[in-house]
């Protein structure tokens, strides 16, 4: 084999490699650069302690979208949270938002539970009914110090 052979084949072989590498790493990391199956609601909690954006949003379960971003409401001191949510997926009005934990001390994400009413939100629309996150440290110190 002459030089310029071996020299095409490592050439090659890198390439293939570095192609591998990036599928691999867009495939973990959840990634989608076109965001057109997905539509934004937000939600307002009192208390979203652990919750980072990328977080998942479950339905039954199933992840049907993802915290796309969290900021403060100053004025209402809330967290509101954006959530990017599949278009397959259509979420009624009265549709409940609510932080969970994976097991014990697990990733928080928002667990969805679907309502009754026969009106769909749409892209933009708040979720109106929530609840925030549980803090462990809080009703383990409620327990401990407890008066009687």
């Amino acid at each position: 084999m002459n030089k310029m052979n071996l020299e095409m084949i490592v050439g090659l072989f890198l390439l293939a490699g570095f192609a591998s590498f990036s599928y691999i790493a867009i495939k973990m990391g959840d990634l989608s650069f076109f965001n057109e199956e997905s539509y934004p609601v937000s939600a307002r909690f009192i208390s979203i302690s652990g919750l980072k954006e990328g977080a998942a949003v479950e339905l039954a379960g199933v992840k049907v979208g993802t915290v796309s971003g969290i900021e403060l409401d100053w004025g209402e001191y809330e967290a509101i949270v954006r959530l990017d949510i599949n278009k397959q997926v259509k979420l009624q009005e009265d549709s409940i938002a609510s932080i969970r934990t994976s097991g014990i001390i697990g990733d928080r994400f928002i667990k969805l539970t679907p309502g009754g009413s026969e009106e769909y939100l749409g892209a933009g629309d708040e979720i109106a009914e929530t609840e925030s996150s549980i803090s462990l440290e809080e009703l383990v110190s409620k327990y401990i110090f407890k008066s009687e």
